[in-house]
Parts: structure tokens; C-alpha cells; sequence
């Protein structure tokens, strides 16, 4: 009884000494990331130090919340970096909004250009799933003048790469036209394109950065009258006239929707869509006397001018299409129209009221309009879409941002004349990075392959190696090892991470978004592969055969053996095993909590992981803390095997955990919970007293296996084997369960007559 009362206790304080550790440990590496930034502005150039200075703040920073409506941009974000020389900045104007700056010359107002912010024009997330806000000068004559980031969330321009490479990149749209076509490296030979260099280990973070720039100037030159608006080929609707059902107009498309949850704007949800919304075309024939009816219809088409169309819209929810702050001569701005890269708003002149929805099984709504979009370069022929311009409520910040939901609508081809027209759409940008990188993807898919199907035949491995040979298990070991390493870390730079795992939690309970993880291809591959085999064979493939920076300890344990430092390479005692092990657990626990208070320090925090530093940046690129860390680490694996992978690294714990259902574990035998020599041999110390592996630490490295099989190591089949030597029976097959298969006699013909 008294055993009993002492065991809680005895958890209890033991939770108490490793949580303590674990929050020493963390802060020792927040210290050393903070003496990092420190010593790495120590580090630059004097012009260096001056760029980094007005970049070091971007990442988080916070921004005012009167950023995104306060008419006087210019009273919070640094408007004179972009314009030196202007006297005075006017109030925000137009639909995206934009800023002019003027200088005053002879006594005479100057145009000198315009500023504008980001996220007043395109809302392109960037690698964190959140965009880089960004500040953009553009001359009179279309010319970016000046670029500066405010405020990003990218991890790895956090640590893993200095915000100085940020500052370099953005410099290259300074000279370039509005209507340039950029691309991220060597240009093509056709189409014009110019390339710009990127950020090595950063392409989904400098890919959205250029659309960012170029898309918000384009934008801003096209309000201005410095592009001209091109008319598009008009459509010519077919015949067709008879009304359809409501139903019948949604499943041909003819009425698109648009739902909007209220997690996807940061708020909690109530059972109730942020908005649902349903909208369409009016001006072909059928859907125009399907929604209006006959005469509303054509009263309609009578009032519209040549080159002007109307779209209906009607929609329930919390939050309103038509806005909350309309005011009589504004303009609506929840709800816009985009065609490629041209955007129509929609003021008061442009609004019209629609009570009522003729179509059979309409729903009911609590909101309706129709708007008038007057513009030449529009054309029904070409799919346009809706976009809807959410309130977006940042919930580790309370910062709030407009995020766009867009849906988009095509006319069904048999609504006009000689069908749709021929379009020819850009590639989404994670399809982009893909198509750029097809050699390198297949050539990473099947090195995968190439060590699933080695592992799903170890058995066919094992049984042709012995505790004296094992090659046929290690040079393909080995060779895996170094692709991993070589291909796969230093190539590739497609080392997993804590950090993605993160992401993905904070994915799944606010948002989730598949261009995020499609914009790595390595990565996401990767993934895939580690989600598939952890469940069928646990963590140990990927920790032990896979990741680059364990199969680097691994090599480095090796080579130490081998070249004279076997003798000084040791175990930690069981005892001290089974309580380090589970740090690992602690720090992930640490970092998936801390994450939900700041993502942001969740990702300094995450620095415990040594991968950026050993394969991304390099260990002579950073600064003196994370090369000290990630070599003690590297330098501790010469004495003793894997002791980051053991007992530091948080993506191992989080793989643990599920590797608990994994479907196939290794093979054991009756004999094995009195026999240890399984036990005595394993790196990963994951066999207990009792025989038992604990496959959430093992890391498959199939030495148990060989010696399952072995019949001069494996202490019962050895005795099996001396027992038939001695009394003259023959050898046969070791079966599946590690024993000979039986010798059953057989009784002669003659002796049973």
C-alpha cells in the first residue's frame, strides 16, 4: 500500500525535474537565437547594417489597426523611405486604394507618384500561409521606385536565412515597369520575361513576393490611366431563352456559390456561414428571365448600355456583401469582380435593388442585389470571378486584415454562339514550381520507392546476413544514408520539420489551405511518404533511414568506430535512457503550446532543431550560437549514436506518438523476455528488460532482425543448433517465428505392414 501511495509521487517529481529542464533548455536556445540577431548584425557591412536595420523588425511586427482604413496611410507606415523628396502625401483614394506623393517646386504642386500598401490591392499568402504586407512607390510613368516589406511570417527568414537576403531581393523590382513580366531565375527565351534572382531555400517565399509587387502595381497603373484598359471580344448569347429551375441553373454552373466559414476569418464558429453566397450572370437570356422573370428582364436589358452587364447576387450569413459602412457616392467594398488582371468595383450609381427570385427552388436569402459592372474590358465570353473581401481577425494578434474568397463563373458553352472561346490559363504557382522541378521531383519519388520496397523485403535482407556480416542490410542502409544526406538534405534542402507540423495543427483547427503545402513539392512529397510508413511500420524509416540530419549522426558514429574512437564510444545506462527519451516529448508539448499563443516564438523556439543551420544556411553562414550548437551536437554523435534523435528532437516525439498504431512491428520470440542479447546491441536502447521493443523509439536499424535469424548469435537458436550438430540431426530452414522447422519422422512402409 505504501508503494502504492509513493509511486505518484515519484511521477510527480520526475515530470516536476524534466519540465524544469526542458523550460532551461528553451530559454537556452531563445537566449541563443537572440544572441544570434545580435551577433549577426555585428556581422555586416556598415551599408548591410543600415538595410537590416529597416528590414530586422518585419517579421511579426506588429502593425496599427488603423493601417487598413485610416484614410492618412501615410501617418503609419514610412512613406518618405519610398518618396525622399516629398513634401506631402495625399489622403487614400480609390478602389484599391493608393496614396500620391507631391513635391512642391516653383511654388507648383509636382506629381511625383504613388504609394501603396499590399494588402490594400492582392491578398497572395506567402509560405506561413499569411502574406508579406508590403509597401510599394511607383513613379508617373509606371517605374517601381522603391519596395519595403513591413511585416512578414516566414520561419525561415526568421532564423534560418537573414532578413538581409529579404532586402536584397526586394531591390530588384526597383526600375521595373508595372506591366513587366517577371520571373523567379533565368528568364524564358520567349514571352519577354525578364528573371530576377531569388532567395536559395526560400522559392515559395520570394514567388509570392513577386506576384505581390507586380500584381499591386499593376493594379495601381491600370487605376491611374497609366495602363489603358484593353476591350475584350464581346459575347454573343445563343437562342436558348426557356427558364430553368434554380437547381438546374446550379448544376450547369449557370449560378455559382461561395461559402465562407467563420474560421476561415478567425472567428469561432456558431453554426452560422460567415456568408453564403449565391451569384450569377444576368445578361444571358436564360439566366436573366430565370432569376428575373420575363418583364423584370427585359426592363433591365433596356436600361443597360452597350458594354455594361449585370451579375445578381443574394446571400445569407453573419457578415453582409454590401458592407457595413456604405455611404451614399462610396464605393461597395466586401464585393469586387476580377478578370484576369483586371478588377471591377462597384459604387452607388452601380447598385440595383432585387426583391425576389423567380426560379422554382430558390432559397431563401436575407440580402440580394444587382450590379452593374460599365466597362469595356470585360467580357462574358471569359470566366470571371466574384470575389468576396472578408474581415479577416488574426487570432494570436487580434490584427485585422481583409482576406479574398472568390469563386469563379464561366457561361455553359451552349449559352453562346460558337461555344467558349479558347483560354489559355496560367499555372497556379505551387503547379508552376512543380513543372520547374519535374526531374528533380521524380528522381526524389523514387529514392522513396527505392527504400520502401528495401524495407518491405528486410526479411529476405536479414535472413542472408549474420551478426558477422550484415551487407546485405548495410550497403543499402548506408547508400540511403548518403543519398539522404547528399540529394535530399544538401541538395534538396527537404529536411522535414517541427515547424511543419505545427502549421498543419493551426491548418486543420483554422484554416486549410492545400496551395500552402502543394508550394514545397519535396516537402510535401516527403510528408506523404512519413505519414504512410509511420503508420505501417512506425518512425523508425524515416528517423532511422530517411531524415538527413539523423542519417548524418548515424554516419559520423560510424566513421568514429571505425577510424579509432570505438573504444572511447559509449551507452547511456538504461536508467538514464528511459528518463532522457522523453525530453523530446516535452520540448514538442512545449513548442505545439507555445505555438498557440505566438507562432512566431513557437518558431524561434523550434531552433532546437540544428536542420536549418547544418543543411539550409550552413554551419559557417550562421552565427556563432547555432554553429556551436549544431556541432556539439554533431561532435557528441562521434561518442555516442543519435543523441539529438534520441533525446532532443521534437519531429521524432511527434512521430512517436502515432507510430503507437503502426501495423507491423519487428518479430520476437518466447525466449526473448529472459534473453538479452538482442538488447546489448541496440543503438536506440529501445528493448527493454523484458525483451519488449518500444517502436516509438526504435530506429529500425534491423540488427535484432539479423540476430532473429542468426544461429551461431541468437543464444536459443544457437542452442537448437548445437543440440542437432551434437546428436547428428540436420540443419533445416529457419522458419518465420526464428526456429528450425521441426524434424517429424516418418515411419518406414515396411515396419506398418
Amino acid at each position: 500500500m505504501k508503494t502504492r501511495l509513493l509511486r505518484p509521487l515519484y511521477l510527480l517529481r520526475q515530470i516536476t525535474r524534466f519540465s524544469v529542464l526542458i523550460c532551461c533548455y528553451l530559454s537556452l536556445c531563445f537566449s541563443a537565437i537572440t544572441l544570434a540577431d545580435s551577433d549577426k548584425k555585428n556581422d555586416h557591412t556598415e551599408q548591410e547594417r543600415h538595410a537590416e536595420k529597416s528590414h530586422s523588425g518585419s517579421y511579426e511586427a506588429p502593425l496599427p489597426v488603423q493601417l487598413t482604413t485610416d484614410p492618412d496611410l501615410c501617418a503609419y507606415v514610412p512613406c518618405h523611405d519610398i518618396f525622399p523628396n516629398a513634401d506631402r502625401f495625399s489622403p487614400r483614394k480609390g478602389r484599391p486604394a493608393y496614396v500620391e506623393a507631391y513635391h512642391e517646386e516653383h511654388g507648383q504642386q509636382k506629381l511625383l507618384g504613388y504609394a501603396f500598401l499590399s494588402t490594400d490591392i492582392v491578398d497572395i499568402p506567402a509560405y506561413s500561409g499569411k502574406p508579406v504586407v508590403t509597401l510599394i512607390g511607383m513613379d508617373v510613368t509606371g517605374k517601381i521606385i522603391g519596395v519595403k516589406v513591413l511585416r512578414h511570417s516566414e520561419p525561415i527568414l526568421l532564423v534560418g536565412i537573414p532578413e538581409i537576403a529579404l532586402t536584397k531581393f526586394i531591390k530588384q523590382f526597383v526600375g521595373k515597369n508595372a506591366w513587366d513580366k517577371l520571373e523567379i531565375g533565368k528568364a524564358r527565351a520567349e514571352g519577354g520575361y525578364i528573371g530576377i534572382d531569388a532567395i536559395s531555400g526560400a522559392t515559395v517565399t520570394v514567388i509570392s513576393a513577386n506576384q505581390v509587387v507586380m500584381r499591386s502595381a499593376y493594379e495601381i497603373a491600370k487605376q491611374v490611366g497609366i495602363i489603358k484598359a484593353v476591350p475584350r471580344p464581346q459575347a454573343s448569347f445563343s437562342n436558348i431563352t426557356e427558364e430553368q429551375s434554380w437547381d438546374t441553373l446550379l448544376s450547369e454552373g449557370s449560378i455559382q456559390h461561395l461559402t465562407v466559414s467563420p474560421s476561415q476569418v478567425g472567428l469561432d464558429n456558431t453554426g452560422q456561414p460567415y456568408i453564403d453566397l449565391y451569384f450569377g450572370y444576368l445578361n444571358a437570356p436564360t439566366i436573366g428571365r430565370s432569376i428575373l422573370g420575363e418583364r423584370n428582364y427585359e426592363g433591365l436589358m433596356a436600361e443597360l448600355k452597350p458594354n455594361e452587364h449585370a451579375i445578381f447576387i443574394v446571400a445569407n450569413g453573419s457578415a453582409s456583401f454590401k458592407g457595413s459602412g456604405f455611404v451614399r457616392g462610396g464605393i461597395y467594398d466586401r464585393v469586387q469582380v476580377s478578370q484576369d488582371m483586371d478588377s471591377f468595383t462597384f459604387r452607388d450609381t452601380d447598385y440595383r435593388n432585387l426583391y425576389g427570385i423567380r426560379a422554382t427552388g430558390a432559397p431563401e436569402f436575407n440580402e440580394s442585389a444587382i450590379f452593374i459592372i460599365r466597362s469595356t474590358s470585360f467580357s462574358a465570353a471569359y470566366p470571371w470571378s466574384l470575389v468576396f473581401l472578408g474581415n479577416k481577425v488574426d487570432k494570436q494578434t487580434g490584427a485585422r486584415t481583409f482576406a479574398n474568397f472568390d469563386s469563379e463563373f464561366w457561361l455553359d458553352a451552349k449559352y453562346l454562339q460558337g461555344g467558349r472561346p479558347i483560354v489559355v490559363k496560367a499555372d497556379p504557382t505551387w503547379l508552376k514550381i512543380w513543372k520547374s522541378r519535374i526531374w528533380e521531383i521524380t528522381a526524389f519519388i523514387v529514392i522513396l520507392l527505392f527504400t520502401a520496397v528495401v524495407y518491405a523485403n528486410r526479411d529476405w535482407l536479414v535472413r542472408r546476413s549474420s551478426r558477422k556480416d550484415k551487407r546485405w542490410v548495410s550497403a543499402p542502409k548506408y547508400a540511403i544514408w548518403l543519398v539522404s544526406i547528399g540529394f535530399i538534405g544538401f541538395g534538396l534542402m527537404a529536411q522535414p520539420s517541427i515547424t511543419q507540423v505545427l502549421t498543419w495543427f493551426h491548418s486543420l483547427l483554422f484554416h486549410w489551405k492545400w496551395e500552402l503545402f502543394l508550394s514545397d513539392p519535396f516537402i510535401f512529397i516527403f510528408w506523404l511518404f512519413i505519414i504512410i510508413t509511420v503508420f505501417i511500420w512506425g518512425r523508425g524509416l524515416f528517423c532511422g533511414w530517411m531524415c538527413p540530419f539523423g542519417s548524418l549522426s548515424e554516419i559520423i558514429y560510424k566513421i568514429a568506430g571505425k577510424v579509432g574512437l570505438k573504444r572511447f564510444q559509449f551507452k547511456p545506462s538504461m536508467a538514464l535512457h528511459n528518463r532522457l527519451k522523453w525530453i523530446k516529448y516535452g520540448i514538442f508539448w512545449v513548442l505545439l503550446a507555445v505555438s498557440f499563443f505566438s507562432m512566431g516564438l513557437a518558431e524561434k523556439l523550434a531552433e532546437v532543431e540544428p536542420f536549418k543551420t547544418t543543411f539550409l544556411v550552413g554551419l559557417f553562414n550562421r552565427s556563432w550560437p547555432y554553429t556551436l550548437f549544431t556541432a556539439s551536437l554533431l561532435g557528441l554523435s562521434l561518442f555516442t549514436e543519435r543523441p539529438f534523435c534520441k533525446y532532443l528532437c521534437p519531429l521524432g516525439a511527434a512521430l512517436a506518438m502515432p507510430t503507437t498504431f503502426r501495423w507491423f512491428g519487428l518479430k520476437r520470440k518466447q525466449e526473448c523476455t529472459t534473453c538479452s542479447a538482442c538488447a546489448a546491441g541496440c543503438g536506440s536502447q529501445a528493448i527493454d528488460s523484458l525483451g519488449v521493443i518500444d517502436h516509438r523509439e526504435c530506429m529500425l536499424c534491423l540488427d535484432c532482425m539479423i540476430l532473429y535469424y542468426d544461429d551461431h548469435a541468437c543464444p536459443p537458436l544457437s542452442k537448437e543448433r548445437k543440440l542437432r550438430e551434437k546428436s547428428g540431426l540436420p540443419l533445416t530452414r529457419i522458419n518465420a517465428e526464428g526456429y528450425y522447422i521441426p524434424i517429424h519422422p516418418v515411419p518406414m512402409k515396411g515396419a506398418e505392414e
